[in-house]
């Protein structure tokens, strides 16, 4: 008996589970990073970056449309291009997992140091680390209610932020002060600075394909699937403009005494010492739900890649006996974690979204192999919609990646060879084909959800 996934969800759902996967309010988490980058220019590079995806997203599209199963790019890179290709990407995307709890974790420490400056960072990003990789070894699931209410509490404390963040630029400036094209270009800002911002705001955009792995449950996937997608990086992007369009109305320019936890004095100006803590507490709570997601994403990854034998299966590919968890993994996830002592936010961002650009760079290139293979088997094809989009999608794509942070280029391209040395491993000098890793996102969200 063959068991196949039930097709229950719609566009609505499919839209509400991509934003709650982008946590909105991480916008808030790296404003100062970004407008410090920028010089003061923080929606802009939102507004880059948001193009960019969404250019992105269209490729995603019409993969999922061409391949309306379980996987994302991973799967459109090995079928449309090549399966040593697709592994590479794969490894890249292991990248953002296994680095992506750090960089969670390290962002609330950064908020709560500010807050608590007498207690070092270290101590912090410990304690995450401990209750997060805890709670995961004992299996604990945050309930889809509890998403919900979370996600309501997130967009709560963004209306309220954008609201008093209005009030305030009202009071000071007059009604006309909300009109300004200072936060989108000044004299500190340029398109290079601009350019390195939106490299680091795609951080916020991570995850808006991971809709993608739940093809096989949508409703009508053909139409339903590029339609969330496109809505999940449209609406998302347009929150993070508009958020950090008011919020560098309130604090123009991008001098801080501390970038890494600015919104949170930026709270305090605004709405005072309740709205401050209401604030540093709505952000605390999104991202250890983050990195309680994310690290058990990231373990599970691990896992479903040890069981394929992409990784040692000994190592990895186990579960505990006791709790039905992957216990190596998961202490593994909070070891890694731990180098966020060492790092600051920009760079480690940077470093996440090396990863996130190559995947998607590779996307986009997918659909114009995609579009060539389909055309020598004598299927027409839109031409525009498969080749000049996803073009333009891959250029804007490689740009932004060349404009990562060096210190994060460098690693990354360690990485990279990494992975090549670990496909040269398993494919035996590369004369046999890369072991498949088709359940590996599927499993990676279901962590996730």
């Amino acid at each position: 008996m063959t068991t196949t996934l039930t097709r229950t969800l719609k566009l609505p759902s499919l839209v509400l589970f991509g934003l709650a996967y982008l946590t909105p309010l991480i916008v808030l988490g790296i404003f100062g990073i970004i407008a410090e980058t920028t010089g003061g220019a923080s929606p802009a590079a939102y507004l880059v970056a948001m193009v960019a995806m969404l250019f992105t997203a269209h490729s995603y599209g019409r993969m999922a449309i061409a391949y309306p199963v379980a996987g994302s790019a991973y799967t459109y890179v090995r079928r449309s291009i090549d399966p040593r290709v697709g592994f590479l990407v794969g490894w890249a995307i292991l990248l953002d997992y296994l680095f992506l709890p750090m960089v969670i974790w390290l962002i609330g420490g950064s908020y709560l140091t500010a807050q608590f400056p007498g207690i070092p960072i270290g101590v912090w990003i410990v304690g995450f680390i401990l209750i997060t990789t805890l709670l995961n070894i004992l299996g604990i699931k945050v309930a889809d209610k509890a998403n919900y209410v979370l996600m309501a509490f997130q967009l709560l404390v963004i209306v309220f932020f954008v609201v008093l963040s209005i009030g305030n630029v009202v009071s000071t400036q007059g009604a006309g002060g909300l009109a300004s094209s200072q936060p989108f270009f000044n004299d500190t800002s340029s398109f290079a600075t601009i350019s390195a911002g939106a490299a680091i705001a795609a951080y916020s955009f991570l995850g808006f394909d991971a809709v993608t792995t739940l093809t096989e449950e949508t409703i009508e996937p053909r139409k339903n699937m590029p339609r969330a997608i496109m809505l999940i990086a449209l609406i998302g992007g347009g929150i993070f403009v508009t958020v950090s369009y008011v919020t560098q109305l309130v604090h123009p320019g991008g001098v801080f005494e501390d970038s890494a936890s600015a919104a949170s004095s930026i709270a305090l100006q605004i709405g005072g010492q309740l709205f401050g803590a209401v604030f540093l507490a709505g952000l605390v709570v999104a991202q250890f739900a983050s990195g309680l997601a994310a690290q058990a994403s990231a373990s599970r990854l691990l896992y479903a890649m040890g069981r394929d034998s992409v990784l040692p299966k000994a190592v990895f590919g186990r579960l505990s006996a006791k709790f039905h968890t992957p216990v190596v993994n998961l202490i593994l996830t909070g070891i890694v974690g731990l180098i966020a002592m060492f790092l600051d936010v920009a760079t480690s961002t940077s470093f996440i979204n090396f990863g996130a650009f190559t995947a998607f760079t590779l996307v986009n290139a997918s659909v114009v192999f995609h579009y060539v293979r389909q055309r020598r088997a004598g299927h027409q094809l839109n031409p525009v919609s498969y080749v000049a989009v996803p073009v333009v999608g891959a250029i804007i794509c490689a740009y932004l990646l060349s404009q990562l942070d060096s210190n994060a280029i460098t690693l990354g391209v360690s990485w990279l060879v990494l992975g090549v040395v670990v496909l040269a491993l398993i494919t035996r000098g590369f004369k046999a084909a890369p072991p498949e890793m088709t359940a590996t996102e599927k499993a990676t969200v279901e962590a996730a959800a």
